[in-house]
């Protein structure tokens, strides 16, 4: 297991995140990507970056996974639509978890609560652990998790 301390978490979003604010607040909440990054460097000791990016492509993604094993950094990521097919994004997720670093797989709403295709991710079975249904809290919750096991 890799203990190295934390002073790098990144934060990775996928497809239509970053229409967070205005896309189905109902669901989603009113706050934006702007805001959910202003939460979590507020919630971090001083030292510690979050790195907070968004992409509709699920390449982009894998290769913002990749980087996070060659650089030793842990990982909180929603991946959106893709938790529920993306076997791609799932073996990239692996890497991250196979080379000892936390991978926290987080959701604003709760999946389970939501249409039946929803309730299946491909990521879980990989991921270090699942947070889902607090809103942006899920993410706070993922990066205290990752700071507490790393420190």
């Amino acid at each position: 297991m890799n203990h190295k301390p934390v002073t790098r978490i990144l934060v990775l979003n996928g497809p239509n995140l970053g229409r967070l604010g205005s896309r189905e607040p109902e669901v989603y909440g009113s706050g934006n990507l702007a805001d959910l990054e202003a939460l979590l460097v507020e919630s971090v000791p001083p030292g510690i970056e979050i790195d907070l990016r968004q992409t509709n492509d699920e390449g982009e993604l894998i290769d913002w996974l990749h980087e996070a094993v060659d650089s030793a950094t842990p990982v909180v990521l929603n991946p959106a639509a893709f938790t529920h097919y993306s076997y791609g994004l799932r073996d990239a997720a692996a890497l991250v978890t196979k080379a000892g670093l936390p991978l926290i797989e987080v959701h604003i709403s709760n999946p389970h609560t939501r249409e039946e295709f929803r309730h299946d991710s491909v990521i879980s079975g990989v991921a270090t652990g699942v947070i889902a249904g607090f809103g942006f809290d899920s993410y706070r919750l993922g990066v205290d998790q990752i700071l507490r096991a790393r420190s």
